[in-house]
C-alpha cells in the first residue's frame, strides 16, 4: 500500500495486511497493521488482507488500512477534506468500487474521488505529453495478482482491446514455495511465504529461451554454475563428553536396571505359578467332595465354582498339572516333554447310551477333536510343503549345475514377469483414481451389474430361481476386478516372490547386479525428484538446513509465459500480446511495439526485457523496430503518475463529488434498488 500527498516526492509504503491481536500482558485488544502483524505468531494467524487475489472483498480490512494511512499523513480528524485518487487494476468489478466509495464518501466524507488504472498512470508519468515524446505504446503491467496487456495510442488506453492474465507476483511466490516443499519434503525448518518472496526477488530471473536454459542445466557443470545455496539457521545439538568413570557408572546403572527387571519378571512368574498351584489344590479338594456327598449336592458345588461337569473338572485339573510340570521343567533347564495326544472317549459312543450331561460333553469333545484334527492336517501339509520345497530346491540346484545359463534365463524371465505384474497393477490403481478412465468406468459397470434393480428373492422355490451366477468359475472373476483389497494381497505375494528370485540371481548369476533389481530400477524412475537435490551425509545438520536453487530460478518466472506449467489454465503473456496486436492495423501495430513499456514490481526481475524482445520477434514482421523499456521506478511510478495527474485540469472532469454520490444513492433508494457503480 502506497499513500501520500500529491505534493510529496515519494509515498509511504506499508504492507497491506491487518490483524486483531490481544496483548497478554495488558489484556488489551489491539489492531495491528503492516509490519506490526509480524510481532507475534497469534497475530500472523489472524492476518487479513482487503483483497482476495486482486479483488476488493474485505471492506473492514480496507478501512483499517485507510485509518492507518490517514493518521500517518497527519489527518487526525473525523473527516478527510482532501480529494482522493485511488488506483485499481484492469477490469475491477463494480462491487469493489461500491465498497471503496462507501468508505471514502460515508466514513471519511471525502469531497471527491477518482479511480484510475495503475499501469496507465505509470505510463503517463514516464511518457509526459510533450512534443518530443510519443504517447503510443504497449503497456505490460506486472501486478501482485495479475498481469495486464494494455495498448496505448495518443496517450489513451484502448481498454476494449486490453487483456489480463491471472498470474502475478503473489502466485509466483506461492509457486516457488510449492516447488521447494516438493523438492525438500523433510526440510529441517519451515520455509515461510515471506522467505519465498525474498528468494523470488533476489535470485529468480527470466531466460531468453527457456528450452536452451534447461539444456544448459542438464549437464553437471551447468547445474553447478547455476546453483545458489541458501543456508537457513540451525542449532547444533549439544553433546557432552563423559569421562571413563561416568561411562562406567552409567554401564553399571544399566546392568542394575536390567537385573532389577529380571528379578521383577521372575517374581511375577513365581506369583503366577503359585496362583496356578493354589487353583490346582482347590480343584483337587473339590474333586474329593464327590465321594463325600450326594450327586446333586456335588453338581451344585461345581456349578458354584463355575464348572459345568465332572469331565470339565478333570480337564481343568489335567491342564493345570501339565502347565505346572512344564514350568518346573523350564526352571530346571530341561527340554519340554512331548505333549500327550488328547483323548476324546465320548465321540464314538452312541447317543442313546449317554445322558443329557454326557451328550453335552460329547458335543464339546467333537468340536475339540475337529480342531485337533485340523491342526494335525495343517501340520502334515506344512511338512509336505517343506519336503516339496526342499525337493524343488534340490531339483533347481541340479538344473543350475547342469545348465547355468538356461537356469539364469528362466529365473530372469520369472523376475521380469513379476515386475510387469507389479507395474500393470500400479497403472490400474492410478487409472482408477480418474473416474473418466476406461478402468474406472469398467469397474463402475461391474458394480452396476452386481447391484441391479430387481428385488432379491426372499424365498427359494424349486425351479423358481433363474440366477445361475457363480455356477462357473469365470463368474467370480468379476469380484477380483471390483475388490481393490485383493490387489494389495496379490502385490504382497509378488513382492515376496520378487525378493526370493532376486536373492537367487544375486547369489548365482554374475551378470545380475544390484542395478537390475526392482528397487534400483524404481529409484532410477523416481530420480527426477532428487536429481537437483544434493545428498549429504547423515547427521550433517548444517547441510540439512540448506536450500539449493537451480532450475527453480528460471522455472518460476517462466510461468508468466507458460501458465499451464504452474497449473493455471490460461494463455501465456506472449499469446496475449499476439492477440492484442492482431486487433490493430499494421501501422498501429508498428507504433505500439516501438515502445513496449514494463511496469510493476515483478517487472524488475532480471532478463524480462530480453525475454519480451525474443517473444515479440517471431510474431512481427522481420523489419519491425522493437523497443522494450522499464519504468524509471516500477514500484512507485503508478503513485507518482497519480500525483502528476492531480495537478492537471482533467482531474475535476473525471472526479465524482460527494454530492453526486449522494444523489445516486438517493436515486437508487427511491427506485427500490441498489447502487452498484458510479
Amino acid at each position: 500500500m502506497r499513500y501520500g500527498f500529491a505534493t510529496s516526492r515519494s509515498p509511504y509504503v506499508s504492507t497491506n495486511v491487518v490483524a486483531k491481536y490481544k496483548d497478554r500482558k495488558n489484556g488489551k485488544q489491539l489492531l495491528l497493521f503492516g509490519q506490526a502483524v509480524e510481532a507475534d505468531s497469534a497475530s500472523r494467524l489472524a492476518m487479513k488482507t482487503p483483497w482476495e487475489g486482486d479483488v476488493l472483498c474485505n471492506s473492514e480490512a480496507l478501512e483499517s488500512g485507510l485509518d492507518f494511512a490517514f493518521l500517518r499523513l497527519g489527518i487526525d480528524s473525523p473527516s478527510v477534506d482532501h480529494p482522493i485518487i485511488m488506483s485499481e487494476r484492469l477490469a475491477t468489478p463494480l462491487t469493489s468500487r461500491v465498497l471503496a466509495s462507501e468508505l471514502l464518501f460515508e466514513a471519511y466524507t471525502a469531497p471527491s474521488v477518482v479511480y484510475a488504472i495503475d499501469s496507465i498512470l505509470s505510463h503517463s508519468y514516464n511518457r509526459p505529453d510533450t512534443a518530443s515524446t510519443s504517447r503510443d505504446g504497449l503497456v505490460l503491467s506486472f501486478n501482485t495478482a495479475s498481469t495486464c496487456v494494455i495498448p496505448v495510442l495518443n496517450g489513451r488506453g484502448i481498454l476494449s482491446q486490453a487483456k489480463r492474465l491471472p498470474w502475478g507476483g503473489s502466485q509466483a511466490s506461492d509457486y516457488l514455495l510449492k516447488l521447494l516443499h516438493l523438492k525438500y519434503p523433510n526440510f529441517g525448518t519451515k520455509v515461510t511465504p515471506q522467505q519465498s518472496t525474498w528468494m523470488l526477488h533476489r535470485f529468480c530471473s527470466f531466460s531468453p529461451s527457456y528450452a536452451d536454459a534447461l539444456k544448459t542445466l542438464s549437464s553437471p557443470a551447468g547445474m553447478s554454475a547455476a546453483d545458489i545455496i541458501i543456508q537457513f539457521p540451525y542449532i547444533l545439538p549439544v553433546s557432552e563428553e563423559k569421562t571413563e568413570e561416568e561411562l562406567a557408572r552409567l554401564a553399571e546403572k544399566r546392568k542394575e536396571s536390567g537385573r532389577r527387571l529380571q528379578e521383577q519378571a521372575a517374581k511375577a512368574r513365581g506369583e503366577k505359578l503359585l496362583q496356578k498351584e493354589y487353583d490346582l489344590q482347590n480343584l483337587l479338594a473339590l474333586k474329593e467332595w464327590k465321594n463325600k456327598e450326594k450327586k446333586a449336592d456335588f453338581a451344585a458345588r461345581m456349578k458354584a465354582e463355575g464348572i459345568d461337569s465332572e469331565v470339565m473338572l478333570d480337564e481343568d485339573i489335567k491342564r493345570l498339572e501339565m502347565t505346572l510340570r512344564r514350568a518346573r521343567r523350564k526352571e530346571e533347564g530341561l527340554d519340554d516333554e512331548p505333549g500327550e495326544e488328547p483323548s476324546f472317549p465320548l465321540v464314538d459312543v452312541p447317543d442313546h447310551e449317554l445322558n443329557d450331561e454326557q451328550l453335552k460333553e460329547k458335543r464339546r469333545q467333537r468340536l475339540m477333536k475337529a480342531g485337533y484334527d485340523a491342526r494335525m492336517r495343517a501340520k502334515k501339509e506344512k511338512e509336505k510343503e517343506k519336503e516339496a520345497k526342499e525337493e524343488q530346491e534340490r531339483q533347481e540346484q541340479i538344473e543350475r549345475q547342469a545348465d547355468p545359463s538356461g537356469w539364469a534365463k528362466r529365473i530372469r524371465g520369472e523376475h521380469t514377469a513379476v515386475m510387469e505384474r507389479i507395474k500393470e497393477r500400479k497403472k490400474r490403481r492410478a487409472a482408477l483414481t480418474d473416474r473418466k478412465s476406461a478402468a474406472a468406468q469398467a469397474r463402475m459397470k461391474n458394480i452396476a451389474s452386481l447391484a441391479d434393480d430387481q428385488p432379491p428373492v426372499k424365498k427359494r422355490k424349486k425351479g423358481g430361481n433363474d440366477d445361475m451366477f457363480g455356477e462357473n468359475d469365470e463368474d467370480w472373476m468379476i469380484y477380483r476386478q471390483v475388490n481393490l483389497d485383493n490387489a494389495s494381497e496379490e502385490e504382497e505375494d509378488d513382492f515376496a516372490t520378487l525378493a526370493a528370485l532376486e536373492s537367487k540371481l544375486l547369489s548365482y548369476d554374475p551378470a545380475f547386479t544390484y542395478e537390475d533389481t526392482y528397487s534400483a530400477i524404481a529409484v532410477k524412475r523416481s530420480a527426477l525428484m532428487s536429481a537437483f537435490r544434493p545428498k549429504y551425509e547423515e547427521g550433517d545438520i548444517q547441510s540439512a538446513h540448506r536450500i539449493h536453487l537451480n532450475v527453480e530460478r528460471w522455472r518460476v518466472p517462466e510461468a508468466w509465459f507458460g501458465p499451464p506449467a504452474a497449473g493455471v489454465d490460461a494463455a501465456g503473456l506472449g499469446e496475449l500480446i499476439e492477440i492484442v496486436l492482431k486487433t490493430f492495423s499494421q501501422e498501429e501495430r508498428t507504433r505500439l511495439v516501438k515502445d513496449v513499456f514494463l511496469t510493476g514490481g515483478p517487472a524488475l526481475t532480471p532478463g524480462l526485457v530480453e525475454r519480451v524482445q525474443s517473444t515479440l520477434q517471431p510474431i512481427l514482421a522481420p523489419d519491425t523496430p522493437i523497443s522494450v523499456s522499464i519504468a524509471s521506478d516500477a514500484r512507485i511510478d503508478a503513485w507518482r503518475g497519480m500525483a502528476a495527474f492531480s495537478r492537471t485540469p482533467e482531474l475535476e472532469k473525471v472526479s465524482v463529488t460527494r454530492a453526486e454520490y449522494q444523489e445516486w444513492v438517493a436515486r437508487g433508494s427511491n427506485d427500490g434498488g441498489e447502487v452498484i457503480g458510479m
